[in-house]
């Protein structure tokens, strides 16, 4: 095959989407409820993480990226019970705020089930790999903006809206190089059902970070370089 016949096969918006649907499949299957994202994307020039509760995921390898994810207090409160509920716990034992440890905890752990999904779906449909850093998971009172901490030649920022199975929305943001991805030589992609990703990563994530005492406030600052 020629150059000029060279067929791209991912770019940019393809990663994004496929992230996209990594967060829908992971939250619908997890909270037994329908989660969506809108058909438009936004572009913006930085990301950042914002009130209530704010996550980030750093990605490195076959691509570098900043993943972070803003939830309404409404909506984290929503995903946070209807997937304690659906895992079999009563309502009298929920918590009761976005700002407890639980909540905090609870959301780290389907962070890493939705990257979990998606660095498997990068490693069949784009035969490459990534490795990412423990989702850092925190409620917040202010804004805090986010860099990549390694070397973009043109990073582009894009944000999606989600929406809850009752409406409540929260937003994923995130920061990349172009990039594309071409075909060279045909391969077959094995689907991996949303049960086996799961149920792999809840067994992988039993050791919960704490999320918000004031010493891993810190730590995240200083994460950050602040």
């Amino acid at each position: 095959m020629s150059p000029k016949e060279e067929t791209v096969v991912f770019g940019t918006e393809d990663i994004l989407r496929s992230l996209c649907d990594s967060v829908a499949k992971v939250l619908t299957v997890a909270t037994n409820s329908q989660i969506r994202y809108s058909g438009m994307v936004q572009r913006i020039s930085k990301t950042c993480l914002k009130p209530d509760i704010g996550c980030f995921v750093l990605f490195d390898g076959g691509f570098s990226g900043l993943v972070v994810i803003n939830f309404s207090a409404p909506a984290a409160m929503e995903l946070y019970e209807t997937y304690m509920l659906n895992m079999g716990m009563s309502r009298s034992e929920l918590a009761g705020s976005f700002t407890s440890d639980e909540v905090g905890n609870v959301m780290g752990e389907l962070m890493n089930q939705i990257v979990g999904d998606f660095t498997g779906k990068v490693a069949r449909e784009l035969q490459t790999h990534i490795t990412q850093n423990q989702p850092k998971m925190m409620a917040l009172t202010k804004q805090v903006m986010l860099s990549v901490d390694t070397n973009l030649d043109k990073p582009e920022a894009r944000r999606v809206t989600f929406y809850t199975g009752r409406n409540h929305l929260f937003y994923l943001e995130l920061a990349m190089d172009r990039t594309e991805f071409i075909r060279l030589n045909d391969f077959e992609c094995q689907e991996t059902h949303p049960d086996d990703v799961f149920e792999q990563a809840n067994a992988a994530s039993r050791e919960p970070e704490a999320v918000a005492g004031g010493s891993d406030h810190d730590d995240l600052l200083k994460s950050l370089g602040m």
